[in-house]
């Protein structure tokens, strides 16, 4: 905010942050149109090392300390100390501080290329993108008389394709066909949240949450977390699944997601036929009218949640990527969360996956699915989660709706290929989570961690195919 024609106070509101920082951007000055000045707030540090095209970056240290890695060497920092990183140059910094940064010129998109993980900040690696996928990138932003000629391109491939057999499709050359075009599609798409769900949507992960809690002794608590829970339709639906094969269980289920309407609506428990922007008719699709009567009390077209099931369940309106996640709920024996990563950006999905997993207690199990296979796969390998090989391909293909729409659909879920060294790991969608990442996964094992004594969880034990 810019005050008596030369001064300007703070923004009130956040520019950009990370997982280990909070940054606000000053207005553009009135007589230097080509630089621009941050306040930065650093708790651990900016999450990645980059490398910077054209821009110099100043930094100034106004209180704290820490540390700037440059050209990987290490130079300490304090008050009244002055940073200055110059273009084509790798670099990060860690601590805690409070810096007021400078760039000349001012920042433009691409300018940025991050190389790898700050450590101190995220544990991994980053992968250096492909050449293929950078060329990708350019040819998805080039634009001829204003418009994108790939939206045409897949238009075109889009009529070829849905004319051809599944026989056809499925066939390796066309299905890694299929696979570059999926790429194409979620380079172009603009992602949003979505809010409509459906009732017992994938069967085959209930099934497994069954067997996963069938060996808890009688009167055990068992704490489960539905992240990114909707209208409430999969958190009924769990609830429903664990209350009749174990009623014994004391359950404490916690409910989260970031829209306060949707979790409204879900606390509610009570849907309606009548399409609305949170439901629709089709909530109820592929249920039995045995399975209606047993979840709902019916009053007039209305369909109520019974009480027996709502019982224990918590709700909560919160982003699941912040860290304060992990003391609102507390630790997880089973941690789910389904069908929301994918509709965010690459980075902003690795980044939650990694928040998310915290909550899961020592060989607690994480069921994701909805997310880009590549971020899972690297996550889970990189954490050394143990993939669950029961059910592992019934589950893949356990909810029609994301396979169907494949490659068309950014959100859509890729075909299961046992050509694949790694498919065991990558197709899977439930994890055991141990409590270091020192347990690795290797393509030859199957199954899941061994029950510690006294942690009071069920190893499920996989198949291998």
């Amino acid at each position: 905010m810019k005050t008596m024609g030369y001064v300007y106070t703070l923004p009130s509101s956040a520019s950009f942050d990370g997982e280990g920082l909070v940054g606000y951007n000053f207005p553009p000055l009135l007589q230097q149109k080509d630089l621009e000045v941050y306040y930065i707030d650093v708790q651990k540090g900016h999450d990645t090392f980059m490398v910077s095209r054209k821009i110099t970056r100043t930094y100034y240290v106004l209180s704290g300390s820490g540390y700037f890695t440059i050209a990987n060497r290490t130079y300490d920092v304090g008050p009244g100390m002055l940073v200055e990183v110059p273009p084509k140059v790798e670099f990060s910094y860690s601590g805690q501080m409070k810096l007021i940064a400078l760039s000349r010129p001012r920042w433009f998109d691409g300018n940025d290329r991050h190389t790898r993980w700050n450590p101190d900040v995220i544990a991994g690696d980053l992968p250096a993108p492909a050449a293929s996928r950078r060329s990708l990138a350019r040819l998805a932003e080039l634009r001829i008389f204003g418009k994108s000629p790939i939206n045409a391109f897949l238009r075109f491939n889009r009529a070829l394709w849905n004319n051809l057999p599944l026989s056809v499709t499925a066939l390796g050359p066309i299905a890694s066909y299929g696979t570059f075009l999926h790429t194409l599609v979620r380079m172009q798409s603009a992602r949003g949240q979505l809010f409509h769900t459906f009732f017992l949507r994938n069967r085959p992960a209930l099934e497994l949450i069954r067997h996963l809690i069938e060996q808890r002794s009688t009167g055990d608590i068992l704490r489960v977390a539905v992240l990114g829970c909707s209208t409430g339709a999969e958190v009924f639906s769990v609830a429903w699944k664990i209350r009749s094969v174990r009623p014994d269980l004391k359950l404490i289920l916690h409910a989260m997601d970031i829209s306060r309407q949707a979790v409204e609506f879900g606390r509610s428990g009570v849907y309606s036929p009548v399409v609305s922007e949170f439901a629709g008719k089709d909530i109820y699709d592929g249920m039995t009218g045995a399975e209606i009567e047993e979840i709902f009390d019916r009053d007039g077209q209305m369909l109520a949640v019974k009480s027996w099931i709502k019982e224990g369940i918590e709700w909560h309106v919160g982003d699941v990527g912040e860290p304060e996640i992990v003391a609102a709920l507390g630790p997880q024996d089973i941690v789910i969360a389904n069908n929301f990563l994918c509709h965010m950006d690459a980075p902003s999905a690795e980044r939650c996956l990694r928040n998310i997993v915290r909550l899961v207690r020592p060989y607690g199990y994480l069921l994701v699915s909805g997310i880009d296979l590549d971020i899972r796969t690297r996550v889970a390998e990189n954490l050394g989660w143990r993939p669950l090989q029961e059910l592992l391909e019934e589950i893949h293909e356990g909810d029609p709706r994301m396979r169907a729409s494949w490659p068309w659909n950014y959100s859509a879920l890729e075909p299961l290929d046992k050509r694949r060294p790694d498919w065991r790991l990558r197709y899977a969608t439930a994890f055991q989570v141990g409590p270091s990442v020192e347990h690795r996964y290797h393509p030859a094992e199957s199954g899941a961690f061994e029950r510690e004594a006294g942690d009071g969880l069920v190893s499920a034990r996989g198949v291998a195919n």
